[in-house]
């Protein structure tokens, strides 16, 4: 039962990544991933929320598997964002892979504190 879980959030989490980058880039005139880390920031504020709820016990672990490594882990992509940081590096773009990592990071942990702090309000 849990690999099915993980299989439904997964089902979910893929198109949604591939639509979802697709629809941030083709507003984006820029070499900067936009949809990479539209997509990966989303994630961290899901697996927030999600860790929020599960701490206050308001979710349970088959909740976690849908959503936390099924819909999450498809939806993200840390070897996209690998791949994208390098291209830019190689081709000369540092500054704009060098802010990808750095807000990468920083905007990744913000979303999984914000997330954790409103599933604290609510089921706090």
């Amino acid at each position: 039962m849990n690999w099915l879980l993980v299989i439904a959030g997964a089902a979910v989490g893929a198109p949604l990544r591939y639509l979802t980058d697709l629809a941030v880039q083709k507003r984006h005139d820029t070499l900067f991933p936009w949809g990479t880390f539209t997509v990966n920031v989303a994630g961290c504020l899901i697996l927030g929320v999600l860790t929020g709820a599960i701490t206050s016990g308001a979710a349970s672990g088959s909740v976690r598997l849908l959503l936390g490594t099924g819909l999450c882990g498809a939806l993200t992509t840390y070897s996209t964002f690998s791949y994208e940081t390098m291209r830019l590096a190689e081709s000369g773009a540092r500054f704009f892979a060098a802010a990808n990592v750095v807000a990468s990071v920083i905007a990744g942990l913000g979303a999984v504190w914000v997330g954790v702090a409103l599933a604290e309000g609510v089921w706090g």
